[in-house]
């Protein structure tokens, strides 16, 4: 979140002052934010299916549904 506000507030700059390379660095800062957050998304969704597979596998050993929450 905070590189792509950086980025907006550098493009927003660049295209007040007609500074063009100001300008393109905030794009790039924007997507280099966009691609961090996509990253975070991947790694938790990752994780939480990891912790269903997690929890399957207890049940199975188990043999009974264990509680979350």
């Amino acid at each position: 979140m905070k590189d792509q506000l950086q980025g907006k507030a550098e493009e927003l700059k660049g295209k007040a002052t007609g500074n063009r390379g100001l300008q393109a660095k905030g794009k790039v800062r924007q997507a280099i934010g966009n691609m961090k957050r996509s990253a975070r998304d991947i790694r938790d969704d990752v994780r939480a299916e990891a912790e269903r597979r997690r929890e399957r596998e207890r049940e199975k050993e188990t043999g009974r549904p264990t509680t979350s929450g």
